[in-house]
């Protein structure tokens, strides 16, 4: 994530275009190709070619990933009455992109995008223009930082009241999960929990080593020189959320985490979700 807390309204788009760096394959990107999407560059596309080759699978993941951000952030907006998000690592979507969802329940919904990369930024200008009942914001932040990242967010959002903080599939690039037991990792989301108020959600998924095709292809992009991305052990995904209550059915694949009847999901994929109420 950006060394910058915050980025300036008065920078201008070309400002965040100028330090766009082209020359690296970055993961937002990647995945807005994976998904279908348009927003990204050539280096990005051969980066996502090379890994496809070895993991196919990824279109699939790709897909199911943005599948269950709809159902969840439409579970927590529907069912759980939260109307506040703050959206960490959100990435490049080519749909359902957070505020579109959450205000299509609830026109009132605000969201804050949180991310590091200047383009996902110059998008993120675009999305101000949300329903007018809510609102929809952005902040170029350091997950490494979560007490500045919050310090911030608390000036867009109220934290007084519900709210739902989203990681997903963003703490693959934070901490290593083979080292002091994922403790950097575990130390963040922490500390991102405390800061919820009772009746916040987390809302989570993250990429797990159950694919052998998955990790062979994280070796070689790992060695690209791309940021590095590393999938966990299932039970440290399940240990996110510990002291929350889940929401049925609790952290499983993400494709069977309260699917659509009307949607075809793929058998499986390498990733595991879940929604967790603080008490």
């Amino acid at each position: 994530m950006s060394e910058n807390p915050a980025v300036s309204r008065d920078e201008t788009q070309a400002d965040l275009m100028a330090r766009v760096d082209t020359s690296v394959p970055v993961s937002a990107r990647i995945w807005n190709y994976w998904m279908g999407g348009n927003d990204y560059y050539p280096i990005d596309k051969e980066a996502g070619d090379a890994y496809a080759q070895l993991s196919p699978g990824v279109f699939d993941l790709a897909r199911s990933s943005r599948s269950y951000l709809a159902r969840a952030v439409r579970y927590v907006t529907g069912d759980a009455g939260v109307r506040q998000f703050l959206d960490i690592g959100s990435g490049l979507p080519s749909h359902d992109p957070t505020h579109e969802v959450a205000q299509g329940v609830a026109p009132e919904s605000r969201i804050v995008y949180a991310d590091n990369d200047p383009l996902v930024l110059v998008h993120a200008r675009a999305l101000l223009a949300s329903n007018p009942h809510g609102g929809t914001d952005y902040i170029g932040a350091d997950l490494y930082d979560p007490g500045t990242l919050v310090s911030v967010a608390r000036t867009k959002l109220d934290f007084t009241q519900p709210i739902a903080i989203m990681l997903m599939g963003v703490m693959g690039h934070i901490g290593n999960p083979g080292e002091d037991d994922d403790e950097a990792a575990r130390s963040i989301v922490d500390r991102l929990k405390d800061a919820l108020p009772s009746g916040g959600y987390l809302v989570m998924y993250e990429g797990v080593n159950t694919d052998p095709a998955q990790d062979k292809a994280l070796g070689q992009y790992n060695e690209s020189g791309a940021v590095p991305y590393r999938v966990r052990r299932p039970e440290q995904v399940v240990r996110f959320f510990d002291g929350m209550e889940l929401a049925e059915p609790g952290v499983v694949q993400i494709h069977q985490w309260r699917p659509d009847p009307s949607t075809v999901d793929p058998p499986g994929v390498p990733a595991l979700g879940g929604v967790g109420k603080k008490p």
